[in-house]
């Protein structure tokens, strides 16, 4: 049996193609760039959480991860949107020596 037959039928919620991409089918589509854990929580907890998932129209899933997020808000590393881009004269590589000169920069 090829692989993926194999992935499929271990893993029935896996999805891998020919393409090489891989990811965890979810509602919707297929969820990629998350890393799986597992954590306990009192069987209460579950209970609440399956009625607010149900009540908001998500999974659990969706749901815990939301929260962990809002929860590590403070902890998560800004990703740059853009490199080299700074507010500026639009021809200081031009004029570097110029600009430098008139700043007075390197002189003591």
């Amino acid at each position: 049996m090829p692989l993926l037959g194999v992935l499929a039928e271990a893993w029935p919620w896996h999805c891998a193609d020919d393409s090489g991409r891989n990811g965890w089918r979810v509602a919707g589509g297929r969820l990629s760039n998350v890393k799986k854990t597992s954590i306990y929580i009192e069987p209460d907890v579950d209970v609440a959480l399956s009625r607010r998932a149900a009540l908001e129209g998500t999974t659990k899933a969706a749901l815990i991860r939301s929260a962990l997020r809002a929860a590590a808000q403070d902890s998560l590393r800004v990703r740059p949107r853009a490199r080299g881009v700074f507010a500026g004269p639009a021809d200081l590589a031009e004029t570097v020596d110029e600009r430098l000169a008139e700043s007075g920069f390197g002189q003591s």
